[in-house]
């Protein structure tokens, strides 16, 4: 049994191992596609233009002597007429403006890179830019709220509609974990999710050294990776978001880069940078609320982190140490539901470090389905964190 269940583990670390490698040459290859594009569409432009020259100069040779035939007057006019070629540059990577695809405006396509290429699996959706901006209507809101910190952006114009503080650097606490079930979710397949893990000491130990929430796995027990996407969010479980970034990536110091990648891509790595999968205290682990918000919205773009995020209560797989599972909560979701927030909140992480007080990300939709995610922090209790959600959905939607 023990020999089945070792077989079992090496069998998928080496799948594991695999997905990542084969992640990692895609990037490579995307990386020099995009490269070899760059190079090469000064001289696929250059073409073009002297190919519409030479053709409008022969067009014009031939439409000259046709004319001189009939009316040597109409040469000026004919002249005038002849197209020239209008061509410009797409970009096609939103927010990174690394790859692209020349397009000529009623004309031919030259070099262009097919969506695959462009990271998207053809038939797709291009990768969406992820940006909020302030208006003049932006709201700064006051003592009104207790949180030190907080930003609404409606997600659907991409307006933040109130803020104070929002800009400003924060630890993320628990917040971070809803990057890391967006970080790993996107280097898994589906499938996967029914695939083991086996909790190590370290794993147990660590949430317990950094007192940190846990799901309550112990050492040696064989979980699925849904119990661990699950454990992540719901209890906030430090062991569970540790043993998610060891599936994925090996380590959690592996993980954490693919962490700090995904916020460059997000546009964020200025003003964000994260030391670990679990949200807790580092003076190099920060972002601003703004930075959290667009963090969610990209969560909430995901249909496996929506599932997640969503969830009021789940109860892990039966093992041999949990024979009935372990029934955990959203707290924050389930302490809200019946509040009157003008809307209904979706998906919420809360998350506490004495730094940063009480703090929380929901995603909530008015009567119309329009989206809206509001973040705070600084609140110097739970229930205040969600009541000042509740009154900043209030003001906006109700």
């Amino acid at each position: 049994m023990n020999e089945q269940l070792t077989n079992r583990e090496e069998e998928i670390s080496a799948r594991r191992a695999q997905r990542i490698r084969q992640m990692r040459e895609e990037k490579e290859r995307q990386r020099r596609r995009r490269k070899q594009i760059k190079r090469l569409a000064p001289l696929a432009a250059g073409a073009v233009l002297v190919f519409v020259i030479l053709f409008a100069g022969v067009k014009t040779v031939s439409g000259i002597s046709a004319k001189k035939q009939k009316n040597t007057e109409k040469i000026e006019n004919t002249q005038n007429t002849e197209a020239t070629g209008d061509w410009e540059y797409i970009d096609r990577m939103e927010g990174t403006g690394e790859e692209g695809e020349l397009a000529a405006i009623g004309g031919v396509a030259v070099g262009t890179i097919n969506e695959e290429e462009n990271g998207n699996s053809a038939g797709s959706t291009p990768r969406k830019e992820y940006s909020a901006r302030e208006t003049e209507a932006t709201r700064q809101l006051g003592e009104e709220i207790v949180s030190s910190n907080a930003i609404l952006i409606n997600v659907g114009s991409g307006e933040i509609l109130a803020q104070k503080g929002a800009k400003t650097k924060i630890n993320p606490a628990s917040m971070t974990k809803i990057l890391t079930v967006l970080v790993a979710a996107e280097h898994i397949d589906r499938e996967a999710l029914d695939d083991t893990f086996t909790m190590t000491l370290e794993i147990t130990d660590y949430g317990y050294v950094h007192d940190c929430s846990s799901v309550g796995f112990l050492k040696d027990e064989t979980v699925t990776v849904r119990d661990l996407f699950y454990g992540t969010i719901l209890p906030s479980g430090a062991d569970a978001a540790v043993g998610l970034a060891t599936y994925v990536a090996g380590s959690q110091e592996a993980f954490v880069e693919m962490m700090n990648e995904k916020l460059k891509e997000l546009g964020l790595s200025d003003t964000a940078h994260f030391t670990n999968c679990v949200g807790i205290y580092d003076e190099e682990h920060y972002c601003t609320l703004y930075d959290m918000a667009i963090i969610m919205e990209a969560a909430a773009d995901n249909e496996l982190c929506r599932e997640v995020l969503s969830a009021h209560s789940y109860t892990t797989s039966a093992t041999e140490q949990h024979p009935e599972g372990i029934t955990i909560s959203n707290w924050f979701l389930r302490r809200i539901e019946d509040k009157d927030a003008g809307g209904e909140v979706l998906y919420a992480k809360t998350g506490y470090v004495v730094q940063s007080g009480n703090c929380a990300a929901s995603y909530a939709e008015d009567a119309s389905g329009n989206g809206y995610i509001c973040v705070t922090a600084g609140a110097n209790h739970v229930w205040k964190c969600i009541y000042d959600h509740v009154d900043i959905y209030k003001q906006f939607l109700g």
